[in-house]
């Protein structure tokens, strides 16, 4: 694969390169001495300043600022940067002779100061290419004796903002949980595609905040700001390499927009942040989603064997199900067939409660299948059911509007390129012909805009309970709560959005380079209630199975208009 800088591949799909530390050594001799770049002005007023910040946990560290832009640290002169953001200053350097550099969120009015601490390879991360970050909290030497200090938190959480750099690059940033962050890239990336990573939250002031994310598992950037939530203006720092291997190390300062807030579901008065802590974990340890460290990659002999030793067809209950509706037995005695644009013809005879025949095409015999559908809202089901004997071991989940006529359906299959036991998925619109069935015409239903910018919680079943957000027309993170009801982990993988009727949608995720689960629900926002189907192969088998869930509706982020206002 030719390196690219940003890839025009999902960043789950690009093979970085596996830099070693002595190559990123090298990669940071220069920029050390020269500083960050910048577009806007850097600050140069700290010169003939010494810094020196007392820790809690890395104990005094003291800066010696020259002009032109120098500092001196631990015996060593290289270049800086520094950024004001009212009275608070960032301030970042590399190391010379190492791979390590600092950021420092400066409050000049009360001395208080949090230093990162970055560094490539020697871990905690997996990769050297991955940056490391540590966070001091401190206060500056001879300012007034406090006990305060600056904190994480769980203030910005549930809100999202677009950012404008200097640079000219565009970014959304969703902030739904308290350590991860969701973030889609409307210049660097030409997909509209969005990607979840491990961040920091920490409050400086009650105007001002430092974030932070690491693109752990894709580049591993660093990408930093402090921001003014009430001015909206940040100042920030990029650190790391990038898909072609070159470094990004520049400062910056950006705009806003404010483009929402959801809900957030810690009880009242709990903004704490930093909630799954690692007792006596590493320096700069934390709790990091890596899928793919846990995903079987399985071949397609594997996945043919696993799948030859029976599917798992609605075999029994399901623990995604446990707040879910009982499967309808109102679809058992129909005869009717979908005819799918760009699909198969399928016909199907309802032969029972659960069992059905299909043929495809009108060629060879009828095959007979389990199946369970819920009439989610009257007239419409949800059905689905395994077609024995396909090359791809496919699944089809559909969607049929016996009202309308009109059917959708999501085709999901297997021997994807990537990982034979990762589910692919494509959406097929048609229309349904049979007894007493309208005609549709030419209408079909549509893909839809409505659901771009919500957040849904689902509570599958007793203590199991994620949430959806819905961030881009083609992407859907999750994230999982702590017991506590902070947001806690998060992955991204492609969505797709389909309005069935008002306020009833027919919804798909797949879990890719995480555990390859296609997941699909339709989305009752009249009772809240959805029900949907998992399609999944592990070395466990293949297993279509039901979802269903209680919701609850955690808002809307205005996005609309950033991906056309229409899908």
């Amino acid at each position: 694969m030719a390196r690219q800088a940003y890839p025009d591949v999902p960043l789950f799909r690009y093979d970085y390169t596996d830099l070693d530390k002595a190559r990123i050594a090298q990669a940071l001799a220069a920029p050390a001495q020269a500083g960050p770049a910048s577009r806007s002005e850097l600050d140069d007023r700290l010169a003939g300043t010494t810094l020196t910040i007392i820790t809690e946990d890395a104990g005094p560290l003291s800066w010696q600022f020259r002009p032109g832009r120098r500092l001196a640290f631990d015996g060593k002169e290289c270049g800086y940067g520094a950024l004001a953001l009212g009275h608070v200053t960032l301030i970042a350097h590399l190391v010379p002779g190492t791979t390590t550099g600092f950021a420092i969120a400066w409050d000049r009015d009360n001395g208080l100061a949090t230093v990162f601490e970055l560094w490539f390879g020697d871990g905690p991360a997996p990769v050297a290419r991955e940056v490391n970050r540590a966070i001091h909290f401190g206060k500056v030497e001879n300012t007034p004796a406090t006990q305060d200090r600056h904190q994480p938190t769980a203030r910005v959480e549930g809100r999202a903002l677009s950012w404008t750099e200097d640079t000219g690059n565009r970014t959304i940033d969703y902030y739904p949980s308290a350590m991860y962050s969701h973030w889609v890239e409307l210049d660097r990336l030409n997909e509209g595609r969005g990607y979840s990573a491990p961040s920091d939250y920490i409050q400086l002031t009650e105007d001002i905040y430092a974030y932070t994310r690491t693109e752990s598992e894709f580049s591993g950037l660093w990408h930093m700001y402090l921001m003014d939530m009430n001015r909206l203006e940040s100042v920030g720092l990029r650190l790391g390499f990038n898909g072609a291997d070159e470094l990004e190390y520049y400062m910056f300062r950006g705009t806003g927009e404010w483009l929402g807030q959801i809900a957030r579901f810690e009880e009242f008065g709990d903004v704490s942040g930093d909630p799954i802590k690692i007792e006596n974990g590493k320096k700069g340890e934390r709790r990091i989603y890596r899928p793919l460290q846990t995903m079987p990659r399985m071949t397609p002999e594997q996945v043919a064997a696993a799948v030859a030793r029976g599917p798992k067809i609605f075999d029994g209950p399901s623990i995604m199900a446990g707040n879910g509706l009982p499967p309808s037995k109102a679809m058992a005695g129909r005869n009717f067939t979908v005819r799918y644009d760009a699909g198969p013809v399928m016909e199907y005879r309802i032969t029972g409660p659960d069992r059905l025949e299909w043929r495809k095409d009108g060629s060879g015999g009828w095959t007979g299948a389990r199946y369970n559908a819920w009439e989610t809202m009257p007239g419409v089901f949800i059905f689905g059911h395994f077609l024995e004997g396909s090359k791809d071991h496919d699944g089809h989940i559909v969607v049929a509007d016996f009202e309308s006529g009109m059917a959708t359906c999501f085709h999901g299959y297997l021997n994807t390129p990537f990982f034979a036991n990762e589910a692919g998925a494509e959406t097929w619109f048609g229309k349904l012909e049979g007894a007493e069935v309208p005609d549709p015409g030419g209408k079909r239903h549509e893909r839809t805009m409505d659901m771009i910018g919500r957040a849904f919680t689902w509570n599958y079943s007793p203590g199991l309970t994620s949430m959806h957000v819905y961030s881009t027309p083609n992407t859907v993170s999750w994230v999982i709560f702590t017991p506590d009801g902070h947001g806690g982990t998060e992955w991204s993988g492609t969505g797709d959005f389909i309005k069935i009727r008002d306020q009833l949608y027919f919804c798909r995720w797949q879990e890719e380079a995480c555990n390859g689960t296609l997941g699909t629900i339709l989305i009752n926002m009249r009772t809240m209630h959805d029900s949907g189907i998992g399609y999944h192969c592990g070395e466990e088998g293949l297993s279509i199975s039901a979802i269903g869930a209680f919701a609850r509706h955690a808002g809307k982020i205005d996005v609309d208009k950033f991906f056309g206002g229409k899908a």
